[in-house]
């Protein structure tokens, strides 16, 4: 497995440019990233735990909405299509996609079912880093309603004829399924490149008519219920066999320190390399930030290769974040062209 051949920058920087004029249609689960910022105040008698004094609550976008938040920030017009429940989390994921003008008409709101939100506590001595102390998840009981799944299907299908791509970003909690996906109309959604980045169910997409997608290993191991241990002929046999499951003519897998590998029918696979520090200062949403500029370029005409470098340029930079966060298009240029005078990498954006 080589080290693969390097994209030309100045066709990078092309393609990028050229994000604001795609559309992509968001098929995902949106989350709600909740984070509770603490002051440690003293140790309880009660128990040996941490008392902490509240500083602030923040909710942003998480899971499919940050995918759907990627694309906004680097420039694209995106229409997410996903539930929310009739609650706090979902009135605030809508506002946040409204207060940057993203076309909102796509979300659908369900009554007596639960937005997923996802609470981190994070805690700190005062003028000290904030550590994450403890993760509280709220989950639905089951998937949306039959109702509410038959509306996202007629969004879908409403808004296919005006799309670039489609990303399908499926964490399992009902609104991106196969499904829906397989309900859209057939003509329409092979006639664009649809990509996926699926938590669970990666293989149930066989026969849907997908262009990529972009597990990481753990999400291969889990698919074929293999490890691959840092066996890069047993990482291409997996690969290899999960492209011919779903008909694929790539597979971008991630594989975190070590980077990600693209394999892309028709040609050897090869690899590349982190792009900047390999040590992350938070990789929440990192796969999201990845798939959602791999679709962007893939719709905007780049190869799987060049597709794949823009990603891992974009996923060099938001791992330098903390919390869920998204890259910019200015951030992703000043990254192509510090690669190319041999400058810093995504440390300057952190």
């Amino acid at each position: 497995m080589s080290a693969g051949p390097t994209a030309d920058l100045a066709r990078l920087v092309d393609l990028v440019e050229s994000f604001s004029r795609q559309e992509i249609l968001l098929l995902g689960d949106f989350v709600a990233d909740e984070f509770v910022f603490g002051d440690i105040s003293r140790v309880s008698r009660e128990a040996p735990v941490l008392i902490l004094r509240h500083r602030e609550t923040e909710c942003v976008p998480g899971g499919g909405a940050n995918a759907a938040n990627n694309l906004a920030d680097l420039g694209a017009r995106v229409f997410p299509v996903a539930a929310l429940g009739e609650d706090a989390p979902g009135d605030a994921l809508t506002a946040y996609f409204k207060s940057k003008r993203v076309d909102t008409s796509g979300l659908v709101r369900v009554r007596d079912w639960r937005t997923p939100t996802k609470t981190r506590f994070l805690a700190g001595w005062t003028h000290t880093a904030r550590q994450q102390v403890l993760r509280m998840d709220y989950e639905p009981a089951g998937p949306p309603p039959e109702r509410a799944s038959d509306l996202i299907v007629r969004k879908i299908r409403d808004r296919l004829p005006g799309a670039s791509a489609m990303l399908v970003s499926d964490y399992g909690y009902g609104s991106a399924t196969p499904a829906s996906l397989q309900a859209a109309p057939a003509k329409k959604r092979v006639a664009l490149p649809v990509t996926l980045d699926s938590r669970y169910r990666l293989h149930e997409y066989a026969g849907l008519g997908l262009a990529a997608a972009t597990p990481n290993e753990a999400e291969l191991e889990a698919a074929h219920h293999e490890e691959i241990g840092g066996k890069l002929a047993k990482l291409e046999s997996l690969a290899q066999r999960t492209m011919k499951r779903l008909g694929l003519r790539s597979l971008v897998v991630t594989r975190g320190r070590d980077g990600m590998t693209v394999f892309e029918r028709g040609h050897s696979p090869h690899s590349l390399p982190v792009f900047g520090s390999d040590q992350a200062l938070d990789v929440t949403g990192a796969g999201d930030t990845v798939i959602a500029v791999f679709t962007l370029a893939i719709a905007a005409g780049a190869t799987a290769t060049e597709a794949a470098q823009l990603a891992n340029y974009a996923g060099g930079i938001v791992v330098m974040k903390r919390g869920t966060a998204t890259v910019t298009r200015e951030e992703l240029l000043a990254a192509i062209r510090a690669d190319a005078t041999g400058g810093d990498g995504p440390s300057d954006h952190a």
